[in-house]
């Protein structure tokens, strides 16, 4: 595989510069905390409603970091482009992998049906089975970041933690397939106000997505396929996974149930299965593509 390492290392460094803007939301919070305390300090017997005030921005910033689909917390795509929707694209996403035994299957399911897909890879997932992430990028399909460890705790993490968390996959996954990642998926889709100006300094960009089938919880693929297939439309993003997939009573991984009769209905509703990459235009991954597999 040829690929140049110093352009790998300053592809996964944060970007140099002075330091992002505070988001909206981040200001509006300190704002909030501000008022709040010099309410307290004006009128010492208002501190308990100053508190709850508090309180309240904290249960409002929580909320908002369980809620995978929010923008409360910064952006946050969870359809494709207008442009994309227009062409009647879809994205398929799949996380949680690389799987030694689901992700295979995963290729060939696709292959089958010529279309392409975006795999959110776990970076230490992926350094175990270095190959198989390779052979993920030299069939048409994009590689983004998941996280390194893909930790319970990860919207609990600290700004340094999260950094290094997000840093590190990034420079895990590029040096592996050669490509830079351009988009990050939270573990769960949890996240804090720390993540947006960590993806800021990594020039990542965060994507949730449209609807998705619960399919690590969910052992029935008929249920599975009604919550993605159910008002299935352009431009939606759909999410499964080949990592940490439930299996059906016979132990089979539903994930390679429900992908067969997912894309027929894509098929017959014409629309297209495209990468993330290709959906939003970000030039240059094919072209990284074909070099990481030569």
């Amino acid at each position: 595989m040829k690929r140049d390492p110093v352009h790998l290392l300053d592809a996964t460094r944060p970007r140099a510069g002075t330091r992002p803007a505070l988001p909206a939301y981040a200001k509006a919070s300190l704002a909030w905390h501000a008022g709040a305390a010099v309410a307290a300090l004006a009128v010492p017997s208002a501190w308990p409603w100053a508190f709850g005030a508090v309180v309240a921005n904290h249960l409002v910033l929580t909320g908002a970091g369980l809620w995978p689909r929010s923008t409360w917390l910064g952006g946050n795509m969870t359809r494709l482009p207008g442009a994309a929707a227009a062409r009647r694209e879809v994205a398929i996403t799949i996380d949680d992998g690389p799987d030694p035994e689901v992700t295979p299957a995963v290729l060939d399911l696709l292959d089958a049906h010529h279309v392409h897909a975006t795999f959110f890879a776990i970076a230490g997932a992926a350094a175990a089975m270095p190959a198989l992430c390779r052979e993920i990028v030299h069939r048409g399909h994009s590689v983004q970041n998941h996280s390194d460890r893909h930790s319970n705790r990860f919207s609990l993490l600290g700004p340094a933690a999260m950094a290094s968390e997000v840093g590190a996959a990034q420079a895990r996954l590029a040096d592996i397939t050669g490509i830079e990642p351009r988009f990050f998926r939270a573990p769960a889709g949890l996240r804090n106000p720390f993540l947006a100006p960590v993806l800021d300094r990594f020039d990542l960009r965060l994507v949730s997505w449209t609807r998705r089938g619960f399919d690590t919880v969910r052992k029935d693929p008929a249920r599975v396929l009604a919550s993605l297939a159910t008002g299935l439309g352009a431009g939606d993003i759909l999410l499964v996974h080949d990592g940490h997939a439930a299996r059906t009573a016979s132990g089979r991984p539903v994930v390679l149930d429900v992908l067969p009769a997912l894309l027929e209905r894509c098929a017959a509703a014409s629309l297209h299965a495209v990468t993330l990459p290709a959906a939003v235009g970000a030039n240059g991954e094919g072209a990284a593509a074909q070099a990481a597999a030569a």
